[in-house]
């Protein structure tokens, strides 16, 4: 009677594990940078609803905290489940995120300093949500983050949306309060996504 050796289970090949890391660090870092702009948009439409010491925008601010801090919360935990998939990554993807990167903060520069030459600061909010917007959907490939292009469209839809109550004559607060909102509660389901779903 031979025996036979007792099996073990595969080890990972060292690409793999490295496969896994890089998944995991880029959709934490993902999770925080989506959450933190998340809170700056809710910011920036709780300073539509009233002044700084009013109980509306307070707690619009403490809301918006305690979400960002959960979305940071979950993506970093420890007890985290691994990613369901790991990415794949194109060619050159660290440059082409940065050339990206680059070009949305000139556009969000020049959206500020148009809209105030030309006299309407209530465009501030629309553009930036429109360049915020379309940044992503080159992001969605360089980081092979496909649920992206949804965050791409749901901002550029909230940019249109902006937009067209800007021409309706509604006030540059209102708008600032839609926009801002709408901008932050698609950020914080991007994040949540990839804290909980990869």
């Amino acid at each position: 009677m031979t025996s036979t050796p007792p099996t073990t289970p595969p080890v990972p090949s060292a690409s793999d594990a490295e496969c896994r890391a890089l998944t995991r660090t880029l959709r934490r870092r993902g999770t925080l940078v989506l959450s933190v702009f998340a809170l700056v948009w809710a910011v920036a439409a709780a300073s539509g609803t009233g002044s700084a010491t009013d109980a509306v925008p307070v707690g619009i601010e403490a809301a918006a905290v305690l979400v960002t801090a959960g979305a940071i919360y979950l993506g970093y935990r420890k007890g985290a489940a691994p990613s369901p998939r790991m990415v794949s990554l194109p060619a050159n993807w660290a440059r082409g995120v940065g050339i990206v990167n680059t070009v949305e903060l000139v556009a969000v520069f020049a959206v500020i300093a148009a809209s105030n030459a030309s006299g309407r600061p209530e465009l501030i909010p629309v553009g930036i949500a429109l360049v915020v917007g379309l940044h992503f959907f080159p992001l969605a490939r360089l980081y092979d983050q496909w649920q992206y292009r949804w965050t791409a469209a749901l901002l550029t839809a909230l940019s249109v949306v902006g937009l067209v109550l800007v021409v309706a004559g509604l006030a540059d607060e209102s708008v600032r309060v839609v926009v801002g909102l709408g901008c932050a509660v698609v950020l914080w389901g991007s994040a949540y996504h990839l804290a909980v779903r990869g």
